[in-house]
Formats: structure tokens, sequence, C-alpha cells
């Protein structure tokens, strides 16, 4: 298990959330709620660590 700071922010002009993780710069994602974000990030970040192991 590795701690990753996560950034997220209300999407004022769109709604929802977004979210950017600066130890991988092209990870980020969206959602509707905090929940969802939450969710779609640690996908996110799951996606983002295999295309550096392989």
């Amino acid at each position: 298990m590795v701690d990753l700071d996560v950034v997220i922010m209300k999407d004022e002009k769109v709604g929802g959330y977004i979210s950017l993780v600066p130890s991988f710069p092209d990870c980020h994602t969206q959602g509707d709620t905090l929940e969802e974000v939450t969710k779609n990030t640690r996908e996110a970040i799951s996606l983002h660590a295999e295309t550096l192991i392989s």
C-alpha cells in the first residue's frame, strides 16, 4: 500500500468534482459526488500504476 496525495476540487463550471494526483501528473478524473470522484480516483491511480509497471 502506498500513500499518495490527491487534490479534489469542486468544478464550478459543470458541477461535480475533479481530482488530480500530483505524483502522477497525467492521472486525473472526475465525478458527480465526492463518493464517485473518490472511487474514480482509486481506479485511475490503479490503472496509471499498471502502465508504469508494464
